[in-house]
């Protein structure tokens, strides 16, 4: 399998993959990479986080076509950053919102909204 950097989807494929991910599971989570392969940090991180609290959550790979991906969260959270947590159709944040939940104890609170 080879990665083309500069293919991407239509973007209205990648807006409808945001808008059923966020509408269809309690909790998603948008990164870059895989649960098996994140391929940055605060994926790493936010996956990690998460999966503190909850065994079962979606995780949907930004990576195959990044610019989309963004322009498409961004209509939902108002941020370009990834990776994005969305709980029951609402945008929470990033790995460092995640890590800030955490520290104050309100992270499991949150994903079980």
């Amino acid at each position: 399998m080879t990665f083309d950097p500069n293919q991407s989807l239509p973007q209205e494929e990648v807006d409808e993959r945001v808008r059923t991910a966020i509408e269809e599971n309690e909790v998603v989570l948008f990164m870059k990479g895989t649960e098996m392969m994140p391929q940055c940090g605060y994926s790493d991180r936010a996956l990690g986080l998460i999966g503190q609290y909850r065994e079962e959550f979606e995780t949907v790979d930004t990576l195959e076509s990044l610019e989309e991906f963004r322009a498409a969260l961004s209509e939902h959270s108002g941020w370009e950053t990834i990776p994005q947590t969305f709980v029951d159709g609402e945008f929470v944040g990033g790995s460092d919102v995640l890590a800030e939940l955490d520290e104050r104890g309100e992270l499991r609170s949150t994903l079980d909204a």
